[in-house]
């Protein structure tokens, strides 16, 4: 037992000396530029940052209607998680969405991933499997009415290949607690997110990969669209490591940035691997 310690000690203060490099993914909507408030904080403080734009997302031009496969959307981390050297691990985190380009990626590369972590994020292990899958990691918005512009790039008698809240819902539902400077740049930046290839987003069962990277959450207390109360579904039924609470809308990146750096330097160094 004291030899176990005695190495569990030495992998945390190996961590602790090592460079942390954060690793960002964006929700549906949304892109690199999300985090530019984190990414200053964070480089600021000495880690290295980088923050992805997944396919048709950020600067990347691609028609989001045109991409019909969780892959395709996901291409940019995987190619990037290839691309690091095999001795490199980082800690990857994502927002909303961005949860399943997390969980697809421990899946692929779970040596490469110090640790996951889940920021107001779909968390499910297989991804959308069952219709219990759908009700637990989709937004449920039905209250507030028709919120999303919808496009059909198969034909209006298939399902909707690309969505966005509707701009005069965005504030309401999306950053009601965030600065109006950060809600006005999103709401110039947002794109239509590829919807049918985020909902056919399906990981392999029984996958030993994904089980080897530690994984905490961080569960946004007054979230509008990924509600509290499905969070904690999420939670039970895949439960991480650790679990955070932070005082926030479905954006704490905008919202709450300095408390939200703080648990995720603080999820790194109390649960990363080396």
């Amino acid at each position: 037992m004291a030899e176990r310690q005695n190495e569990e000690n030495a992998d945390h203060i190996q961590l602790k000396n090592k460079k942390l490099h954060f690793v960002f993914i964006h929700g549906i909507s949304g892109g690199s530029w999300c985090w530019y408030k984190i990414k200053c904080l964070l480089y600021n403080s000495g880690y290295t940052v980088t923050c992805i734009d997944l396919k048709s997302a950020g600067i990347d031009l691609s028609d989001p209607n045109e991409i019909l496969s969780f892959d395709d959307y996901n291409k940019p981390l995987i190619d990037f998680l290839s691309s690091l050297p095999d001795h490199e691990k980082v800690v990857l985190v994502g927002h909303s969405a961005g949860g399943l380009s997390v969980t697809d990626a421990t899946n692929k590369f779970p040596n490469k991933i110090s640790l996951a972590v889940y920021v107001a994020a779909t968390m499910l292990k297989n991804g959308f499997l069952t219709e219990r899958d759908v009700k637990d990691g989709v937004p449920d918005l039905s209250e507030f009415g028709n919120v999303y512009d919808l496009e059909f790039g198969l034909g209006l008698d298939q399902p909707p290949t690309s969505a966005i809240i509707k701009k005069e819902l965005q504030r309401k539902l999306v950053y009601h607690m965030s600065p109006l400077e950060d809600f006005t740049l999103a709401a110039m930046l947002q794109r239509p997110g590829p919807i049918y290839a985020i909902q056919s987003a399906r990981f392999k069962e029984g996958s030993e990969g994904v089980d080897k990277v530690p994984r905490v959450y961080i569960k946004t207390m007054y979230d509008k669209v990924i509600k509290p109360e499905q969070q904690d579904k999420m939670i039970a039924k895949w439960t991480p490591s650790d679990v955070y609470i932070l005082e926030s809308d479905h954006s704490p990146n905008f919202s709450n940035p300095f408390v939200l750096c703080g648990l995720l330097v603080r999820a790194a160094t109390s649960h990363a691997r080396t």
